[in-house]
């Protein structure tokens, strides 16, 4: 069993002086999806159920002659799961930059990792 080193105090201070905020981003989103239990987006399966945490990057309606949906790509620091409501026009609190998770069955469209109807509860804002 390893024991997890924590960095000196030296050492976080130059990290967070070189790192770019997208990268500082990335470190904060997946320490919070840590706290919660959630599954890191790279670590999901095809097939597996999961609860993942992040940042809603983007949303978008599309509207299908057939059945409409609303997308929204879900970002955890990790990696990217795309969230798709079947039937769905609009749903109050998904929008860009918001605190959601997520819990459902990981599938795979065009090569990217989909949880389709996803049972969601939205994170307070944070100030």
């Amino acid at each position: 069993m390893a024991i997890e080193e924590r960095p000196s105090p030296v050492r976080r201070f130059v990290r967070r002086f070189l790192a770019t905020p997208e990268e500082l981003d990335a470190e904060e989103l997946q320490r919070d999806a840590a706290e919660c239990g959630s599954t890191p987006a790279c670590d999901c399966r095809r097939g597996q159920l999961v609860t993942v945490t992040g940042r809603l990057r983007t949303v978008v309606y599309t509207p299908r002659t057939n059945l409409p949906t609303l997308e929204a790509d879900l970002y955890d620091g990790s990696d990217l799961i795309r969230l798709v409501w079947l039937g769905r026009r609009h749903i109050a609190g998904i929008e860009p930059g918001r605190l959601v998770t997520a819990r459902g069955r990981i599938a795979f469209r065009d090569e990217r990792k989909v949880i389709f109807n996803p049972y969601y509860e939205l994170e307070a804002p944070r100030p």
